[in-house]
């Protein structure tokens, strides 16, 4: 039987207390710190066997001024206390992370990370076989799968970058932060996703890279998205000025609001009515995480956007909110002649008049969510089971779905 007594005994003997008889001493939190920073000190120093380029670091490092050098750090460089933080223009010291303020940012960036996945883990064989025959799909079908990669494969990418590049910087709260480092490297998954497909089925990548810039109702939603950035990553805009901070928000509100809240569903609702049919399952199930994300990902914009309006509300004035309208507007427009381009003709049990009362319904949910009027009256959802998919409490668990053993669809050879 292991007894610890003669273990203590040695501890407290090895510590210097004397053991169990004599009352333990503690050393004084201010004594450790005196003899902490003496040491450091003493590392400093310059010793025989020292090299003339170490000898050089540790003299230019006794002029490093630490304590300016931190105050130029983002924000205050003191204790933060969670009043002093904001979504913009926060004065509060961004590398503290606690205390949280919005625990809704902090949720869903656990919740993001709850829900990894990689594209390598879906088994694309069945999709390759039925791509690869000639009668496998309409052309119909083909149109859509290769529209809807070629529009998703760019514009990921430039959600990524406008995330990395611009909001990134301009929001001033860590746990927010936190949440969009999570959502640029999902962005970033997106994208390798729709590579992975691409690669797997053997398609032409420049033709399907290019379409941003070649295919006309695709080009047209990314040129509108584009032009909502520019002036934002530009790295000398700033906010705190009425006019740069209404500025940020049109941004949020186009890349969130639109761009993943409007310009995703059509192409996300053919591909998964065509895994409905049982046709391209592993595309159709790379789309379901992927829409699980952007999910995540509108909401956290929608909490943003006004979150910010909350603590501003001065910039939520009637131009803007005019303009917010507009901006739905006219993303649901394109997103309306995007959805005839890919469907001349009626597929997968969905025609271009049902995509278009479809979008319009979710224009209006995307205006309430901020606190704007519906403009499309009397508008249902025509495809209930969208909302069923999108409900990530009803969603399969994606761990029960993975592949055990696979290969890559780069690697399968059908000679």
């Amino acid at each position: 039987m292991l007894s610890w007594d003669g273990l203590d005994v040695n501890d407290h003997e090895a510590a210097g207390t004397g053991g169990p008889d004599r009352p333990h001493e503690t050393t004084p939190k201010d004594g450790l710190d005196v003899a902490g920073n003496t040491a450091a000190q003493e590392a400093r120093m310059i010793v025989p066997g020292d090299s003339p380029a170490v000898i050089r670091a540790k003299k230019a490092l006794n002029s490093l001024e630490f304590n300016q050098r931190l105050d130029e750090l983002e924000g205050a460089s003191g204790r933060v206390a969670v009043d002093e933080k904001r979504m913009i223009n926060c004065r509060a010291d961004l590398n503290q992370l606690v205390p949280l303020k919005y625990d809704w940012a902090w949720q869903k960036y656990l919740d993001g990370c709850a829900n990894h996945w990689m594209p390598q883990e879906v088994n694309m064989t069945a999709d390759i076989m039925l791509w690869k025959n000639p009668q496998g799909l309409s052309d119909d079908e083909r149109r859509i799968v290769m529209r809807s990669l070629g529009f998703f494969a760019t514009a990921d990418s430039l959600v990524a970058n406008n995330l990395a590049l611009a909001v990134y910087r301009l929001i001033t709260n860590p746990e927010c932060r936190q949440y969009i480092l999570r959502q640029a490297f999902e962005e970033a998954i997106h994208t390798h996703a729709y590579q992975y497909c691409i690669e797997s089925l053997g398609m032409d990548e420049g033709e399907i890279f290019n379409m941003y810039r070649e295919v006309p109702t695709v080009a047209k939603k990314a040129a509108w998205g584009l032009r909502y950035t520019r002036a934002i990553s530009d790295p000398r805009f700033k906010t705190g000025s009425v006019s740069a901070d209404k500025e940020l928000l049109r941004n949020l509100i186009a890349y969130y609001c639109v761009l993943e809240g409007i310009f995703f569903y059509c192409g996300f609702t053919q591909i998964l009515s065509m895994g409905r049919r049982n046709k391209m399952n592993g595309v159709a199930e790379q789309f379901q995480y992927i829409l699980r994300d952007e999910s995540m990902h509108l909401n956290f914009g929608i909490d943003v956007i006004n979150q910010i309006k909350i603590e501003n509300p001065h910039l939520w004035d009637h131009a803007l909110m005019e303009e917010a309208t507009q901006m739905i507007l006219q993303g649901t427009q394109l997103e309306i002649e995007y959805a005839r381009d890919t469907m001349p003709h009626g597929v997968l049990g969905m025609n271009a008049a049902m995509m278009e009362d479809y979008l319009k319904f979710i224009a209006n949910r995307r205006l309430c969510q901020i606190g704007l009027k519906e403009e499309y009256p009397n508008v249902e959802n025509p495809f209930p089971w969208m909302s069923e998919i999108m409900d990530l409490k009803k969603e399969k668990n994606f761990f029960e779905t993975r592949v055990i053993e696979y290969q890559t669809g780069g690697a399968l050879s059908w000679d």
